[in-house]
């Protein structure tokens, strides 16, 4: 909708990327403030925080690479092109990156991991909601034709040239639909970590909602990325049954015990 939120002849300021470093440094304010209610080290739940986001924007990027080697094969070029370092990448790279660099880093620091994972779950789940609608105003990660009164049509060319997304084209809003979904998650994490829970529930309640709303939205969102399987299902829409498996497995497990 509005790719750029400044353009002059010597600046030009990107709307996707100022709502990527809103969402960062609201998510980072989250945690901290749940960590300090949790009793945890708020400069150690800090520094995780950075180290995670970090690594979840390589780690997107590369996931990006991965599901899609055969345009970059082809076109190897795009590798190191504007398009793609504006790029976005794939939020499940970027996830599994953040869990590997998470899980170094409190075992470095001996933070209770359970614990420290309920804290960033509903963060995660903030900074997520407003980083889509990030996408929303770039014009990224956009959605199949669509017939609904709901339906929006990009206008702008800039959209076009940056993201590629189809102008003058009635489409899904794929990227308020799982912005909608993600503030809601984050209402329901946010709930349940001030009431009493067994540490990693609140992890893994986030890990069943989130991939249950990518892979219904999925359905809806054109598939820019490739498939690394092929078959009716992506491979974001893997990857959130793994995750969902996962988080219901934990999650039951974590019913028993909860606290007393």
């Amino acid at each position: 909708m509005f790719p750029e939120l400044i353009q002059t002849k010597y600046l030009t300021i990107p709307t996707y990327g100022v709502l990527v470093a809103i969402a960062f440094l609201t998510a980072l304010w989250m945690a901290g403030r749940l960590a300090r209610k949790a009793g945890l080290n708020h400069d150690s739940v800090t520094n995780l925080g950075i180290y995670c986001a970090l690594a979840a924007l390589g780690g997107a990027k590369l996931m990006m690479f991965l599901v899609d080697i055969p345009y970059y094969t082809e076109h190897p070029s795009e590798i190191c092109s504007l398009g793609t370092l504006r790029a976005g990448g794939v939020f499940y790279g970027g996830l599994i990156a953040a869990l590997v660099v998470a899980f170094w880093y409190i075992r470095k620091t001996k933070l209770p991991p359970l614990k420290t994972a309920d804290v960033f779950a509903p963060a995660i789940a903030l900074g997520h909601a407003i980083g889509r609608i990030g996408c929303f105003m770039a014009g990224c990660c956009w959605g199949i034709a669509c017939d609904r009164p709901w339906a929006v049509t990009f206008t702008n060319p800039k959209a076009n040239d940056l993201v590629g997304v189809p102008l003058n084209r009635p489409l899904h809003p794929t990227q308020l639909y799982e912005s909608a979904a993600e503030f809601l998650i984050f209402g329901i994490l946010y709930r349940m970590v001030g009431r009493r829970h067994a540490d990693g529930a609140v992890i893994a309640t986030y890990l069943v909602l989130y991939s249950t709303t990518r892979f219904i939205v999925e359905f809806y969102r054109f598939h820019e990325q490739g498939n690394l399987w092929g078959g009716p299902l992506d491979t974001s829409q893997w990857i959130s049954l793994a995750l969902c498996a996962l988080g219901v497995a934990y999650w039951l497990k974590a019913r028993k015990r909860v606290p007393a």
